[in-house]
Formats: C-alpha cells, sequence, structure tokens
C-alpha cells in the first residue's frame, strides 16, 4: 500500500500550490483599482511594471546611449560622455559608473535598479494601485509556476506508483484514475488562471497591465524615437533593433 502514501503526498502538493494560487489571484485582484485608466504612464513606470528595476535601469541607460550622453560599447562597457543627469535615474547611472567615467555595464545595471529613485518610483506606483506592493510580489506568475511544478510532480509520482513492483489489490487502471484526480486538479487551475488573469506580470497590478496594454496599442510610429524607446520599457534590451546594443548588455562581469 505504499502507493497510498505517494498518492496522499500528490494531494498535497496539488492541495497547497493550488491554494497558494487561489490567494495570489485574491492578492492580485484586492489591489485592482478604477483610478489607473486616468494615469498617463511614463516610459520609466512602463519599464517597472514590465520588467521591474532591471528593466528600469536597462532603459535609463538606452536612452542615454541614444541622446550620445553615454557611451554603451558591444565589449560590455559604458562610458559617460555628459555627466550632467537629467532626472534623478540618469544622475543614478552616473553615479554608479563612478568618478572614472567608465564602468561595465552589468554592475552598473545592478547598483542603479537598487538607487533611491528606482524605489521612490515603485512606491509611486504601489500608491496609484498600479504595481504589486513588495509583500505580494510572489503573486498568480509565481502562483503559477508553483502549480505547474505540481502537476509534474503529481505527474511523477504516479508514474511511480503504477511502475511498483510490489503487487498491489487495486488494479492498475485504478490507481491511475486516483492519482487523476490531483493531476486534474493542477491543470484546472492553471485553465482557470489563463481565463481570468493572464497576462501573468510580478510587477504590475491589472489595472497597471491594462495601462501597458494600452500604452502599445497607442504608442507612435515605429521609426519615432518614443517608440523604439517604449518597445525597450515594455519588451527588455532584445528589442532592440541593434546587435551591438544587445551584445552590449550580454555581457557580464567576469565575461
Amino acid at each position: 500500500m505504499f502507493w497510498v502514501l505517494l498518492l496522499l503526498l500528490a494531494w498535497a502538493v496539488a492541495g497547497v500550490a493550488c491554494t497558494r494560487l487561489c490567494l495570489a489571484a485574491v492578492r492580485s485582484a484586492a489591489v485592482d483599482t478604477d483610478a489607473g485608466p486616468d494615469h498617463d504612464l511614463t516610459l520609466y513606470e512602463a519599464a517597472f511594471l514590465s520588467g521591474g528595476p532591471g528593466r528600469v535601469a536597462e532603459l535609463t541607460l538606452v536612452s542615454m546611449a541614444r541622446q550620445r550622453r553615454l557611451l554603451l560599447a558591444h565589449t560590455g562597457w559604458a562610458t559617460v560622455v555628459d555627466p550632467r543627469g537629467r532626472d534623478d535615474m540618469e544622475r543614478s547611472v552616473i553615479g554608479a559608473i563612478g568618478p572614472g567615467g567608465q564602468s561595465r555595464i552589468a554592475p552598473v545595471r545592478a547598483a542603479a535598479a537598487t538607487a533611491d529613485a528606482v524605489r521612490g518610483l515603485a512606491d509611486r506606483l504601489v500608491v496609484a494601485g498600479l504595481a504589486v506592493p513588495d509583500g505580494a510580489r510572489t503573486t498568480v506568475a509565481a502562483g503559477v509556476r508553483q502549480v505547474r511544478g505540481a502537476a509534474l510532480a503529481v505527474l511523477v509520482l504516479g508514474v511511480t506508483a503504477l511502475s511498483m513492483p510490489a503487487p498491489s489489490d487495486m488494479p492498475r487502471l485504478l490507481m491511475a484514475a486516483w492519482f487523476g484526480l490531483p493531476l486534474a486538479l493542477t491543470l484546472s487551475c492553471l485553465a482557470l488562471a489563463r481565463v481570468e488573469a493572464h497576462p501573468y506580470s510580478r510587477w504590475a497590478s491589472p489595472a497597471g497591465q491594462r495601462l501597458l496594454a494600452a500604452l502599445t496599442r497607442h504608442s507612435p510610429a515605429a521609426s519615432d524615437d518614443r517608440a523604439y524607446l517604449t518597445s525597450i520599457a515594455v519588451r527588455g534590451i532584445h528589442a532592440a533593433a541593434e546587435p551591438e546594443l544587445r551584445a552590449a548588455f550580454a555581457h557580464r562581469d567576469g565575461a
């Protein structure tokens, strides 16, 4: 009857994961607000809601590079051309590069992502109901990943139980049906989350996701500089058209 223990474990794994996903969905709905549609997202705000602090740092670096106030080499180095930052984000980047005016991009990105300017931006978005608070950062997106892992675990436990050589009074088909119940639970939760909560976001609340969707729908023509920066803010550095720019951010410390 060792398979019964595996079945209980499968139910426990599926139950815990599905419960966490449901609670995450409830918390996500709780931070929703009707005030969002009246808010015009800045590029920094769009970057944070799409990819968090790191995306804000990337956008700042790319924006300064397009204005020729910062050089980003394909070898992974950033060089300051104009040391006068035009806002707090730019000053954070320049400060992260240091007094020498040159540094590797990876540590600059990491330092700028933790700067006070980014934390202040996050706090303002949380107050506006557009970003998920820090305490609830592991919401629907993380819950979905946990349920996917639980579904895989249930499948593995079921296969293990069915492949056990020890004889059992339980027919194999009926045993498989018992394991199919927690598997069906996890798959049902994933399907509901797909319908009700997709796209999953670690940073944006439902109101923030709606503003992001509106921003991408009404962005200017692709040749416009703001449209280019909007694509970087929403999709990340992989949206950059220049292979040299993508290569610059692909370098890591010690590479």
